[in-house]
């Protein structure tokens, strides 16, 4: 086991819940979406080890990845992890979070309760668990009645396979309807929301999603809070975004408002001794709702960084100059 990077600890970090679920995570959750892809076995099972060593303990990951790489089908994170589960062993010290819904094949997407329940089994065998601590809708499916997934969700936590059960990527009327629906039914409800949020990306959570995860205390674990890596500060030109295989998601910062947002990081850097990476982490883990943002990493040095944000205090000054600089633009009339 790799020495923790810092000296929070299990015991003394502030824990925050994941809604109403009775499940507390460290204020971090640590991206799957590299293992098997960008970060081979032997490299995520030193982030994994650096990420639960330093006390932290909630790994988010989903069937789909990393089905968009070459010569992969999906499944490839879930049998990363679940091969680290079983040789490390700590089971109960691990917050296995994934996902279902997103399109595996042409014939395996959706929220059918039938395709859940298919999904789930192959879920546990890749991950080597006999339960998931939160299974998540990857995006709504209009195309399935409501009450099929919550039928699905309820069989499943009866069973003792699902802990709870959390939503991606829907927007605040549908979540709405979800929640109505699962209290309509006695089923278990939502108890997470994952929206695609960070200081560029404000507008798709704050607002209406916000506001309703706030007023029914729904755990908040955005993701892509670094925005690709942009927010590091390390792509300045498109020059730069060569760097990565993610790079090419970064390209639509290349922008006034993006580089205003990196001159606010860079002089709070200057003024603190925090990376930009940890100052913005440190934003996002202060936003309404927020339980714990989502960061990768594919090597030890990375995580070390990332880590460190839990330790970063932001006066409201600083915060101020980063709301400012990341204000939402309004939409076109």
């Amino acid at each position: 086991m790799l020495r923790p990077f810092h000296e929070a600890t299990e015991t003394d970090m502030q824990k925050r819940k994941l809604g109403r679920s009775g499940i507390d995570v460290a204020p971090l959750a640590l991206g799957g979406n590299v293992f098997g892809w960008t970060a081979d076995e032997a490299k995520s099972f030193a982030v994994l080890d650096g990420f639960i060593g330093a006390g932290f303990n909630l790994v988010d990951t989903a069937d789909v990845y990393s089905v968009w790489a070459p010569g992969h089908k999906g499944g490839e994170s879930e049998t990363v992890i679940g091969n680290w589960l079983k040789q490390r062993g700590g089971r109960d010290k691990v917050v296995i979070a994934t996902k279902v819904g997103m399109q595996m094949a042409p014939d395996r997407k959706g929220l059918a309760k039938a395709y859940i329940l298919r999904s789930v089994e192959e879920s546990l065998k890749r991950l080597q668990t006999d339960y998931i601590d939160l299974y998540q809708s990857h995006r709504d499916d209009p195309d399935a009645p409501m009450e099929e997934r919550f039928e699905a969700y309820g069989q499943l936590v009866n069973s003792g396979k699902v802990r709870a059960i959390g939503a991606s990527n829907y927007d605040a009327a549908r979540l709405k309807l979800a929640l109505e629906t699962s209290a309509k039914l006695g089923a278990p409800r939502y108890e997470t929301l994952q929206p695609h949020y960070n200081l560029c990306e404000r507008g798709l959570y704050e607002g209406p999603l916000q506001d309703l995860c706030v007023k029914e205390e729904i755990g908040v674990i955005g993701y892509y809070s670094l925005a690709s890596g942009f927010l590091s500060g390390k792509y300045r030109a498109e020059g730069d975004l060569g760097q990565s295989v993610r790079g090419g998601g970064v390209k639509k910062y290349l922008n006034p408002k993006g580089f205003g947002i990196l001159k606010v990081l860079d002089e709070l850097a200057a003024q603190t001794g925090a990376t930009p990476s940890q100052i913005t982490l440190a934003w996002t883990m202060s936003r309404p709702a927020v339980a714990a943002p989502i960061v990768s990493a594919t090597n030890t040095q990375q995580l070390a960084d990332i880590l460190k944000a839990v330790d970063v205090k932001l006066d409201a000054a600083a915060v101020a100059r980063l709301d400012a600089a990341s204000a939402p633009q309004a939409a076109a009339a």
